[in-house]
């Protein structure tokens, strides 16, 4: 547990950093960071999400809201998690209100809304901000890592390699079942 806090922090610290200029993009030790430095507080409590869990394979990461027109794709994502997970593919759902308070109950609500309503068996994650200077530190780094590719709505999706970093981003009106998204699953894991 210490040495995961320990990468946390070392994340969090770097994070305005810069360590090296090449040509016009500053890197900075957040840069060298991957996915797998992060944890996610359990929806239901408990143990954390720790994304270092899914090292060495691929991970999508999804925010989402129970009251938004795109709620619908958690059906879209359990039927990717049913589809890929015996393949290595990990799936987690970060719950967030940064978008239209659509997301304005706590567990029990979001629980309600993906458990029951959509049948969702993969990982949910506690309610985080996914922007702002109060993000959760995953989705600081992914703004680092794809500044042009942030969330700007719920269901939004990063694809995370491999290798800890960020395969493939796919906004929110892309469906969960897109053919995109399935490919980039399957390039994912089909990767050594």
């Amino acid at each position: 547990m210490l040495d995961r806090r320990t990468t946390l922090k070392a994340a969090l610290a770097a994070m305005a950093t810069p360590l090296v200029t090449r040509g016009a993009r500053a890197e900075t030790t957040m840069s060298r960071i991957t996915a797998y430095a992060f944890s996610f507080p359990a929806l239901s409590g408990g143990d954390d999400i720790h994304l270092a869990e899914h090292t060495g394979h691929p991970l999508l990461v999804v925010n989402t809201a129970s009251l938004c027109g795109y709620t619908p794709q958690y059906a879209g994502l359990q039927a990717l998690w049913t589809e890929f997970r015996g393949r290595g593919l990990g799936l987690i759902g970060v719950p967030s209100n940064d978008f239209g308070n659509q997301e304005p109950g706590g567990a029990k609500d979001i629980a309600e809304t993906a458990e029951q309503q959509y049948s969702v068996t993969f990982p949910i994650a506690a309610k985080a901000d996914v922007v702002g200077p109060n993000a959760h530190p995953f989705y600081k780094w992914a703004a680092q890592a794809r500044p042009n590719e942030i969330p700007r709505w719920n269901f939004h999706k990063y694809l995370i390699g491999r290798d800890g970093y960020i395969a493939d981003v796919f906004p929110s009106a892309v469906e969960p079942t897109d053919t995109r998204v399935k490919t980039a699953i399957a390039r994912a894991l089909a990767e050594a």
